[in-house]
Order: C-alpha cells, then structure tokens, then sequence
C-alpha cells in the first residue's frame, strides 16, 4: 500500500507544479537576445539592434502593456519588426489591445509589420470579419507603422542598407494536419526576385510560418524571422517544440536560432496564446537581436 501511496503524491506534485508553472508561463515574458554576426553586416558603423515581436494575440503584460513596451525602449531598437498575429482572427474579437500597443512602438525606431495568419484571414474574408482589418491596418499605419504585404522596403540601419520584405503566403497554407507545396519559386512569385548579394545590403525576411522555412532559405535572406508556433506549446530541453498549429510533431525549427550556413533563422516563441491557452516549458519572449559587424 505504501508504494501507491508514494506514486500518488508524487504524481499529484507534479500536476500542481505544472499547473502552477503553466500559469506563470500565461502572465510573464522574457528578454531572448541572439548576436548575429558576419560579412553581410560589413556596412554597420556601429552594433545596431532589432527588436522582434510576434504573436501577441491581444494578450496584454501590465497596464496597458506597459510591461512589454518598458522591454521594448529597454532594449533600444534600432529597427522593430513584427512577424504577425498580434490580434486575434476572430468573429467580434476586438483589435484594440493590439493596436494601442503597436500605434506607441513608432515613438521608439520605424517599425516594419508583415502580416500571420489572423490578419491575413481577416483581411481576406470581409463578409466573416467586415472592415475590421482594415480599419485596424489604417489606424496602425496612422502612427507610422509600414505594412509590408508581399513586398520589401529599404531602411538604413546603423549606415548598413537593410531590405525588409514581408511574405504573404496564402491563408490554405495553414491547412490542418497537410503542408503546400512551397518553394523558392513561389516565394519569389510573391516577393520577386531574390536579394542580390552584390548590392551590398543586408537582407531580412519576416515569414509568418516557419513550416516553409526551406522555401525561405532558397529564396535567399541572410536572416530569416518567423513565429506562429507559439513555442510548440510545450517545449522539452534538448527536443524543442512538441506540436505546430496545423498538428505536426516535434518541428525542426519551433523556438530558437539555427545558423543555415551563411544565413540565420529566428523563430520567436511568441508573446500570447490562442486556441490552446497553454505553455510549459515555453516562457513567452520578446526577441532582441544584436547585430555586430564581427564577433
């Protein structure tokens, strides 16, 4: 009788650990910095700095986010990209947690937006979702925010000439539990053709999904930013995510940094959660990345 007994509690401790642990999870952020050096950043007269924010979902850190947009002026940005799914996609849900935070991020450095999955099925389907993208994306874009819907923009940073394009894949490839056919070819089809190396100017890509990540890496950025995956939910040290949103296991790239050769991936764990309102293992972050002209 005693060995149950021992099995039980042991059990019942670990449960409420969990429990008490996913909670602190679903209020709280961290600060992740990644350093990324090379050749391509020859043109930097000094360390420059990006902030990185994805998947927020409305969820909100203090008054207001005042929490979030302390960490933000913390980290002193030089550039501010958004990687998607800062609001929620969803019948009646209301925006304004989302844009009353990203309509203050323009006071901090320019801020580049290209669109996840919530927006962009809002912004297709306006007899589910009305006006509602729009009239937040005119509101946002009022404060200075350029949206970026497959297309590129240019900005200098820190003296090194920077191309921002923001991948608007189609809402179908999102699909549960199957994956589209993606390649290099049909990122160029929405984006053009591939950034020229000889130019000199330091590429970025903001991909929503990194499920695609290989057809991004032959197009060709020199960094590659993504989120959707919200951390794979639960993440286990040494194995990383455990599930994406469309029902594939133990993705390669879910939470981290991955050098690709000369190029390197970002994928942001996330700030908020949706349909499942979970996270173990998986503190939501803030991402700031520190560009150095050699290590």
């Amino acid at each position: 009788m005693v060995l149950p007994v021992i099995i039980l509690i042991l059990t019942l401790t670990a449960m409420i650990a969990a429990a008490v642990e996913i909670h602190r999870e679903l209020h709280h952020f961290c600060v992740t910095e990644y350093t990324v050096s090379g050749p391509h950043l020859a043109g930097l007269a000094d360390d420059a700095t990006l902030v990185f924010l994805s998947d927020l979902h409305n969820c909100t850190y203090g008054q207001e986010n005042e929490d979030l947009l302390r960490a933000v002026r913390e980290a002193g940005p030089d550039l501010i990209l958004i990687g998607g799914d800062m609001l929620v996609g969803k019948r009646n849900a209301d925006f304004q947690p989302a844009l009353d935070l990203v309509k203050q991020l323009p006071e901090i450095a320019p801020v580049f937006y290209a669109l996840g999955n919530h927006e962009e099925r809002m912004k297709d389907d306006p007899d589910q979702y009305g006006n509602a993208y729009e009239r937040f994306k005119s509101d946002a874009a009022a404060s200075g925010i350029r949206f970026l819907e497959d297309e590129t923009a240019s900005a200098d940073c820190k003296g090194l000439k920077t191309s921002i394009s923001g991948l608007e894949l189609p809402v179908r490839t999102y699909r549960k539990f199957r994956k589209s056919a993606v390649t290099p070819d049909v990122i160029a089809e929405c984006l053009g053709q591939q950034p020229d190396p000889s130019e000199g100017s330091f590429s970025i890509l903001l991909a929503h999904n990194p499920a695609y990540m290989d057809a991004y890496l032959g197009w060709g950025a020199d960094l590659i930013l993504s989120g959707h995956l919200h951390g794979g939910l639960v993440r286990i040290p040494g194995l990383g995510g455990i599930v994406t949103p469309q029902g594939f296991l133990f993705p390669k790239y879910s939470g981290e940094m991955t050098r690709e050769g000369d190029r390197n991936v970002i994928v942001s764990r996330g700030l908020g959660t949706h349909t499942l309102n979970i996270r173990l293992f998986n503190m939501p972050e803030l991402v700031v990345i520190r560009l150095k002209k050699a290590l």
